[in-house]
């Protein structure tokens, strides 16, 4: 029966709203319409004078008398109720969580609305009297809720509907005449329009805070990025001067390496010069020192006398210059290990202020200290370690703010000198 509702609806619809019937009544012409539909139309036909059908435009002189069909509307709200039971579908059963419809037999219904005044829920099917009978019309439906006793004065049992402002809670009508009598009550639809407008108040202020919040992060998300690009600048910018340094100190380097070669080079060939100028003296004074050993030995002494003037003669030689040997100023004079402690110190002392400079960017200040306690807490920027005097340890050095002096430890301690 409820698939021939369904398939045949036009059947029980109203031609002039399309809908299904309400309050169904039948012409003379056996058309039927919603009553306050063909009403509606029959009063825009009173300045002509003559009505109409809507649908099969039979005219009467006379408006005519309707009555309501009351076998029809029976019908069609017997199968409209038997329908929305049939096509109901699974998931409109209650699960966990859910209402329940408080009329349903067997396997509950999931409900849609609460009535304030039934005091019950409901599912679609058993909700429809409360939209087509005028008794229940004036009911006050909500929207389904387990928490109906709270809407009730669990002393009278009667719908709150009352606030009292003097005791700051919701009560009946006759909680007004008992122990609320002579308090500051209102309606809680007032009250609710009230405190409305104070939410509403305090949404702004929420709201203003939230764009003024919005504008801080917005401006601290800036200068975030704008931290990180200086920062990543700088890093770049680091690197390229050390690899600059590092490209310069290698080239000073193979330029001093080159000068000591040639410096080298020129020494050792004017000293292989010698050497070997030396080396043939040396060959000829031997030489002549065996032919005189041999002469020496001569025994015929008249032939000893006549040779005696050509071996007692000089040879003659080249003017050989004076050897001056000076080993104090050999190549361990200029090793570059005072450039090494220089570059060292001045390293040092750059990557001192450098880190200085560094720990000196914030992006959040705290709250300043007053001038007496600020005058009486040491402040520090930056530090490194160096080794004590006998290379045993390393010692923490910190520079103080106050008198710019590196200081051991943990500093000066506010007792600057």
């Amino acid at each position: 029966m409820a698939e021939a509702f369904f398939e045949d609806r036009d059947s029980f619809s109203c031609s002039i709203c399309l809908d299904l019937l309400k309050d169904p009544v039948t012409t003379s012409c056996g058309h039927s319409y919603c009553m306050g539909c063909i009403e509606g139309c029959w009063d825009q036909d009173d300045l002509k004078g003559v009505y109409s059908c809507p649908e099969c435009r039979q005219t009467f002189v006379q408006r005519p008398v309707l009555n309501r069909n009351t076998l029809l509307a029976k019908v069609v709200e017997n199968l409209k109720h038997t329908a929305l039971h049939a096509a109901l579908p699974a998931h409109c059963y209650a699960g966990p969580g859910d209402v329940e419809c408080d009329f349903c037999t067997g396997r509950k219904h999931k409900a849609l609305m609460s009535c304030l005044v039934c005091l019950a829920s409901y599912c679609e099917p058993h909700l429809q009297p409360h939209y087509n009978f005028p008794a229940l019309k004036k009911h006050m439906l909500v929207k389904a809720s387990t928490q109906l006793h709270e809407k009730i004065c669990s002393q009278h049992d009667k719908l709150l509907e009352v606030y009292c402002r003097t005791d700051q809670q919701c009560i009946c009508l006759l909680c007004v005449m008992d122990e609320h009598k002579g308090h500051d009550t209102v309606s809680a639809a007032a009250e609710r329009t009230e405190k409305q407008k104070q939410v509403g108040e305090k949404q702004q202020k929420s709201q203003r805070k939230i764009q003024v919040r919005e504008k801080e992060m917005q401006k601290l998300r800036q200068v975030v990025d704008s931290l990180k690009l200086s920062a990543q600048a700088a890093v770049d910018d680091s690197e390229r001067i050390f690899t600059e340094l590092i490209r310069t100190m290698e080239t000073r380097c193979s330029e001093v390496k080159e000068l000591i070669r040639d410096q080298e080079k020129a020494e050792v060939s004017q000293a292989e010069g010698l050497l070997e100028r030396l080396e043939q003296e040396v060959a000829e004074l031997r030489r002549r020192d065996a032919e005189l050993e041999q002469f020496s030995h001569t025994e015929d002494n008249i032939h000893f006398l006549q040779r005696f003037k050509d071996h007692s003669a000089p040879p003659v030689s080249e003017e050989m210059p004076a050897i001056i040997l000076n080993q104090s100023h050999d190549f361990k004079t200029v090793m570059t290990s005072d450039l090494q402690e220089k570059l060292m110190l001045c390293c040092k002392e750059g990557v001192v202020k450098i880190s200085a400079a560094v720990k000196a960017v914030h992006i959040l200040q705290s709250a300043k200290p007053s001038t007496r306690a600020a005058a009486s807490v040491p402040q520090y920027h930056g530090k490194y370690y160096r080794e004590d005097p006998l290379g045993r340890f390393f010692v923490q050095m910190r520079l103080c703010v106050h008198c710019g002096k590196w200081k051991e430890g943990h500093g000066c301690m506010g007792q600057c000198s």
